[in-house]
């Protein structure tokens, strides 16, 4: 499950516009001055002087990078759902033919 990170707020609120799939991007978003993705992977001095205007604009307006917990969906299933091109009816299931087929109604034919 991928995980998606963005800002909280000093009042606990997740800052919305600034949702990304690592805490870097997210600090990308938060820090005004633009900097290099690359140079950000690779040195570690630009780093650190991200780091630092990082923390700064963090502390400034009382923000942290969080992890955003997804929401897990109940999914309730009957055992007519869960039985695949099964008719709701008393009907047998549906033949399903595999795409590469050419003739459907040829492969469909039984005997």
């Amino acid at each position: 499950m991928p995980i998606v990170w963005t800002v909280r707020d000093s009042k606990g609120e997740l800052l919305h516009r600034f949702i990304a799939g690592s805490p870097r991007e997210v600090a990308r978003k938060v820090v005004t001055s633009r900097y290099d993705a690359f140079r950000l992977e690779v040195s570690a001095s630009y780093r650190e002087q991200f780091d630092r205007d990082l923390k700064t604009v963090l502390a400034r307006h009382d923000w942290q990078i969080v992890p955003l917990k997804r929401r897990t969906r109940a999914h309730r299933r009957n055992e007519a759902q869960l039985e695949l091109n099964a008719p709701l009816s008393g009907e047998p299931p549906l033949v399903k033919t595999p795409r590469f087929v050419r003739n459907r109604a040829k492969a469909l034919r039984v005997g």
